[in-house]
């Protein structure tokens, strides 16, 4: 066995190794880490900033969101506070009432006499 073809083996074992490491990256990249119930599924976002408005020079109102509950949180100034916390998503718009909802109107009713009592 000469110096050449041990050199040519060991450039061999080397690039198998950095094709095994390349596939075992793209496979943990696009499938996810292996769970101990198979593989998962693609990971879908948990977290999300809905809305920002800035409030002064230093301070912005942050809407954020974690599963399917909203946060309002307000940064900068001297300190970050937690506005409300447990904010049920968005509000669902009111639907117009019915064509037969019949809104009556009324006569006022006279100012009460306190003066008879």
């Amino acid at each position: 066995m000469d110096f050449d073809t041990l050199i040519l083996g060991v450039a061999t074992l080397l690039f198998v190794v950095a094709l095994l490491a390349l596939l075992v990256w793209a496979f943990r990249t696009f499938f996810g880490k292996a769970s101990s119930a198979g593989l998962r599924k693609a990971r879908e976002k948990r977290l999300g900033v809905i809305e920002t408005v800035a409030v002064d020079s230093k301070r912005t109102l942050y809407l954020v969101r974690r599963d399917d509950v909203e946060h309002l949180v307000m940064i900068g100034g001297p300190v970050d506070v937690v506005v409300e916390t447990g904010i049920k998503g968005r509000p669902h718009p009111l639907n117009p009432p019915h064509d037969d909802v019949i809104i009556a109107k009324t006569e006022a009713r006279p100012p009460a006499d306190y003066g008879n009592t």
